[in-house]
């Protein structure tokens, strides 16, 4: 299957997105007359990366094979991209290029015995392994509990594994377990947006998107927007049918547990002699007295 055509409209939309959200006095141009459109023109951009208009329109227009680094690095800095989106670009330009596929950064194992053994000696943080298809891979006690909603998901479970994307988008009580649940739609779509500029030629990330696309309306107002987010940390408002209101601070690291497979460790922590944190020990202590749960494995 030739992806290329698919390639040009994700570098097309991206890019026109980026300089939408740009205006001629963020990046010190002069502003004269009625504008068009909205954000920057793209002769606006060509001069403030160093190339013609033309040359840059061309590369809006998807044509990115054979461009240099050192120009796509132009590019990004006129566009005011932040890492994860300057790392997205790149990600595209290297898949639009006709050399051969590159091997797969995310092809799927099992989580080795010992990272299982990590995740369990977190009793009072929720851990969990994740694919960049936002399957739940691997999980600790404490995260198969606070995770309780999604494990237990029907818009989940119909699929064979627990799916973090799956369960914001299709299942309505995302909208209660997720307090900002806005926000949690906004990075789902953006952590699957920057995985398919990593794997464009993972077939199951193609059906899941196409699957959302489907079926839900915010998915498709979120994938249209182009966001990308790869890094991905900070504070998350739960809402839990045990304990209630919990407010959590998360991080989310890369987890090689292969030469060809990373998978994403996730840790949710409370702040220390917080009522998130007494909640939080509340859930754990439950957690202990349930059956212990199978982890989920790649599929």
């Amino acid at each position: 299957m030739d992806d290329r055509p698919d390639h040009r409209a994700q570098i097309r939309d991206f890019l026109a997105t980026r300089r939408a959200k740009l205006t001629p006095e963020q990046v010190g141009l002069p502003t004269s007359g009625r504008r068009r459109v909205p954000g920057l023109r793209r002769e606006e951009v060509a001069v403030l990366a160093g190339v013609s208009t033309e040359w840059y329109t061309r590369l809006e227009k998807g044509h990115i094979s054979g461009v240099s680094e050192e120009v796509l690095d132009a590019v990004a800095q006129a566009l005011r991209l932040d890492q994860d989106e300057r790392t997205y670009l790149f990600d595209l330009a290297h898949a639009a290029r006709p050399a051969g596929r590159a091997p797969s950064r995310r092809k799927d194992v099992q989580v080795p015995p010992p990272v299982q053994w990590l995740l369990d000696s977190m009793t009072m943080s929720a851990a969990f392994i994740r694919n960049g298809r936002q399957d739940l891979v691997a999980h600790n006690a404490l995260a198969r509990a606070l995770l309780a909603p999604v494990f237990d998901s029907p818009a989940t479970t119909r699929n064979g594994r627990a799916n973090l994307a799956r369960y914001v988008f299709l299942d309505p009580g995302s909208q209660r377990f997720f307090v900002d649940w806005d926000a949690a739609t906004a990075v789902s779509a953006a952590l699957l947006r920057a995985e398919a500029g990593r794997e464009p030629h993972d077939r199951a990330l193609r059906d899941l998107v196409g699957e959302l696309s489907t079926l839900s309306t915010a998915f498709r107002s979120q994938w249209a927007a182009h966001d990308v987010r790869i890094r991905h940390a900070g504070s998350k408002r739960l809402w839990h049918p045990q304990v209630g209101d919990l407010e959590l601070t998360y991080q989310s690291l890369d987890l090689p547990v292969s030469s060809r497979t990373v998978y994403d460790l996730t840790i949710y922590t409370a702040e220390p002699g917080s009522t998130s944190e007494e909640r939080l020990k509340l859930l754990a202590s439950l957690a202990a007295t349930q059956p212990a749960y199978p982890t989920s494995q790649p599929g």
